[in-house]
């Protein structure tokens, strides 16, 4: 699958998509930076773009340190951040990050279904 920004915006779209109180989606290179990413149309960002950029390429930093315990303690299946104001999802695609937010109170069975919908959709990226 070629993934340029033109063939990643569908993907963007069908997560954001997967209910009705998800907030963010974006698909990060390996470096940090953002290839796609839209907000849920109505929600507005909790950070600045500045302050989205920066969080992306923590993501990819913390990816890497991850990494280091793959192979003690096998590769990381997700990440699932809960905060007060939000829910943080991250996906390890092979060579694409996946982040997600979505709304704090959405119910955690479903909260874990989008994390499989999100990574059956993402696995060839």
């Amino acid at each position: 699958m070629k993934n340029n920004k033109a063939s990643l915006l569908p993907i963007v779209e069908d997560i954001i998509g997967l209910d009705p109180m998800m907030r963010f989606a974006a698909i990060i290179d390996l470096k940090g930076n953002i290839s796609e990413a839209i907000m849920k149309e109505g929600k507005t960002s909790l950070k600045s773009q500045k302050e989205e950029e920066h969080f992306c390429r923590q993501v990819a930093m913390r990816r890497k340190i991850r990494q280091q315990f793959d192979k003690s303690l096998g590769p990381v299946n997700y990440v699932h951040i809960e905060r007060l104001k939000i829910t943080q999802i991250v996906v390890y695609p092979k060579r694409k990050t996946v982040y997600v937010t979505m709304e704090p109170n959405m119910n955690i069975n479903r909260k874990l279904e989008i994390v499989e919908s999100i990574k059956k959709k993402t696995a060839k990226l």
